[in-house]
């Protein structure tokens, strides 16, 4: 048996593709008989209007192991966007995390014993984009859940690393505004 994963958290951000389909996963890993259980739990139980939490599926009724709770970061308002988040972008998760299981960054052995929240941005643009192309989009939140997850697992980025690199790093939308562009 591998080693107890109480709680462990990254993010990842993977884009290149066409506007919109850019993956910024947040996920949240550890025991369901702890923290994370608990939050699983309550966050499935406590339904929230335009931030529905649904698990991750193959398809409609085959959910993957570790339990994964995918939520919203945008409030959803209409059924095109609920269709490619519950559709494409479900889906990509699902293989994320499978994917997760199979390149050993989640033990195998504790695939039952443990659940992710997986906090989903997809860009509201998506609504309009009458060629959005949901193989680019698939595969980019496909790879931004297995990298999340490897670097929860990793617990990456290291505090010495960002000590090391703290002034050397600008976000991107302070430098927006800096620039008067937001």
């Amino acid at each position: 048996m591998s080693e107890r994963i109480v709680m462990r958290t990254g993010e990842a951000l993977i884009a290149g593709g066409p506007p919109g389909t850019a993956a910024e996963p947040e996920i949240v890993i550890g025991a369901l008989d702890g923290p994370v259980g608990i939050a699983l739990a309550t966050l499935t139980g406590d339904q929230v209007a335009g931030h529905t939490r649904v698990f991750a599926l193959l398809n409609t009724d085959i959910m993957v192991r570790p339990v994964t709770l995918c939520v919203s970061k945008v409030t959803v308002t209409s059924l095109r966007y609920t269709n490619i988040l519950m559709g494409t972008v479900q889906f990509a998760i699902a293989n994320g995390v499978l994917d997760a299981v199979r390149a050993g960054y989640i033990p195998k052995d504790q695939a039952n014993e443990l659940g992710i929240i997986c906090s989903v941005w997809l860009a509201p643009s998506v609504v309009d984009d009458d060629n959005l192309d949901h193989k680019i989009l698939f595969d980019l939140h496909r790879r931004g859940t297995t990298e999340a997850i490897r670097k929860a697992m990793a617990n990456e980025p290291s505090i010495d690393w960002l000590l090391e690199n703290q002034d050397k790093i600008m976000h991107r939308y302070h430098q927006m505004g800096l620039d008067g562009k937001i």
